[in-house]
C-alpha cells in the first residue's frame, strides 16, 4: 500500500478506492480475490495495515493517498456469491464479522468509506440511513466522507427501494451518502 501511495501521488492521485476490506466466506463470490478472506480478525489487521501504508504519517504529506475502505457494509455476504444481491444476515453476524474491518480501517485513520451494492434485509447500503448513519457516524463517531459505489445510488431502484432516480438520490443523501461516482 505504501508503493501505491508513492506511485499513485507521483503522477497527482490522492485518493483510493481501496483497501477492499469485506469478509467473504463464500468463494463463488467474484470479489474475494480483492480482500483478505474470511477471518474477521485477519481482515482487521490487514485493514489496518494497507490504510497507514496508503495514508503515512500524515494525511498533509505529498505521499500521502487517501484511504477507502469498502464496501459498507456486508457486501462479502451476497446471498448465492451474487454481485448486487440481498444480504440476510442477523445483526450479531454484521456486528461481529463483517463490521469489525471496518472501524478497525477507521480507528487507524481511513476518512472516506465507499457504500456497497447490497441489501440487508431490504435495504441497500448506499440508502440505509442505519448503517450510514446510526451505526458509521452515530456509534462510531466518524466524521469522514462516504461515497457511493459505481452508481449504487442508482441500484437502489433495481432494489425496489426507490421508485426513480430523484427518490434514489434523496434516499442515499438522507440516508449519509456524500458522494455519488
Amino acid at each position: 500500500a505504501r508503493a501505491a501511495a508513492l506511485e499513485a501521488t507521483a503522477v497527482g492521485l490522492h485518493w483510493t478506492f481501496a483497501p477492499m476490506v469485506d469478509v467473504a466466506r463464500d468463494q463463488r463470490w467474484g470479489r474475494n480475490a480483492e480482500g483478505s478472506g474470511e477471518d474477521t480478525y485477519l481482515g482487521s489487521q490487514f485493514a489496518v495495515a494497507r490504510v497507514r501504508g496508503f495514508q503515512g504519517s500524515s494525511l498533509k504529506d505529498e505521499t500521502s493517498l487517501l484511504a477507502c475502505p469498502k464496501h459498507f457494509a456486508a457486501y462479502g455476504a451476497v446471498q448465492g456469491g451474487m454481485e448486487y444481491n440481498t444480504a440476510d444476515i442477523p445483526e450479531t453476524t454484521l456486528r461481529q464479522t463483517h463490521l469489525p474491518p471496518f472501524k478497525a480501517a477507521f480507528e487507524a485513520g481511513a476518512l472516506s468509506t465507499m457504500s456497497a451494492f447490497n441489501d440487508i434485509a431490504g435495504v441497500p447500503a448506499t440508502g440505509n440511513h442505519y448503517l450510514l448513519t446510526d451505526i458509521l457516524r452515530g456509534e462510531w463517531g466518524f466524521r469522514g466522507l462516504v461515497v457511493s459505489d459505481y452508481t449504487s445510488e442508482e441500484e437502489l431502484i433495481a432494489h425496489g427501494f426507490a421508485a426513480n432516480g430523484a427518490d434514489a438520490t434523496a434516499k442515499a443523501i438522507n440516508a449519509g451518502c456524500d458522494v455519488a461516482i
